[in-house]
Formats: structure tokens, sequence, C-alpha cells
């Protein structure tokens, strides 16, 4: 028996039925297909499937669509609604902070949450905020450069 769920992704409202056992994840790529928001390990380890679930980073694999219910849900998609690139994805690009860009959706979702909560986040903190967000391509030295250039307030040239 299918439930109904109402929830606001990327602005837009959403008002669907859906398998009580449907993660959120599932539902985010599968049934809105914004296919931005990645599955990696299924186990809420990698960080992949990060999203903001009401102002906060979420793992979207680990919860259940139906535990959304009346939320704000912000994918990577909805960070650039009028397709200029959040200061966030535009460091990521500046910086070089992606390699296969699997892991970056994630990465950038966690990034933008770490530094929301501490404006002031020091190298050492930047690294402990990423750590539920896994990379095997960068060695996340320019991941951390480029949190700390967002950070700065500087601006990627368009």
């Amino acid at each position: 028996m299918d439930v109904a769920i109402r929830l606001t992704v990327n602005g837009k409202a959403v008002d669907m039925n859906v398998d009580p056992r449907t993660l959120l994840v599932q539902l985010i790529r599968e049934k809105l297909q914004l296919t931005g928001t990645h599955v990696g390990c299924d186990t809420a380890q990698c960080g992949a499937c990060t999203v903001q679930m009401n102002g906060r980073a979420v793992k979207a694999c680990s919860m259940l669509a139906a535990q959304a219910q009346g939320a704000q849900i912000t994918t990577i998609e909805g960070l650039a609604p009028d397709g200029e690139l959040h200061p966030m994805q535009a460091a990521f690009r500046e910086c070089h902070g992606l390699q296969c860009g699997f892991c970056t959706p994630g990465m950038v979702m966690a990034a933008v949450q770490l530094l929301a909560d501490k404006p002031q986040a020091s190298e050492s903190e930047i690294r402990e905020g990423l750590s539920g967000n896994l990379c095997r391509c960068t060695g996340y030295h320019n991941i951390v450069k480029a949190i700390q250039f967002c950070q700065s307030g500087q601006r990627a040239p368009a």
C-alpha cells in the first residue's frame, strides 16, 4: 500500500504516492529525475547522496522518503536554480576540487552546510567536517582548498 507524501524539492511542491520502502534518494533520482544526487554505497558511508533537508545536510540513502513528509529538500540542482553556480560550486571548479566528479555533489552539499555552521572553520575543522564524505580520486587537498576559497569570499571568474 502506497503512502502519500508532500514535500518541497528545490522550491517546487511535490505531491505523490510512494511505496513506504522508498528511500529519499530513490524519490529524488528515480521519481523526480534529479540525478545530480548520487548513490554510492547505499549505507550512508560515502556521502554521495547528501542533500539538504530543512537546511541541514542529510544522507538521502539512509532515510525513507516518507520521513521527509512536509520537508524542504535542496539537491545539488537546487543550489543553482537560475543557472548561475552557487559560490561553493564555482569554488570547486576554480580550485579543481574534483576529478571523476562522482562524490562532488555530496561533497559540495556537505561543504555548504559546513560553512553555514562554522564560517571561520580551520583547515582541520574542514577536513573533520568532510569526514562523512568519501572521495577516491583527489586526496582532498583541492577540495579543502575550494572550501577555503569559498570561505574567503573570493569569487571565481564566470
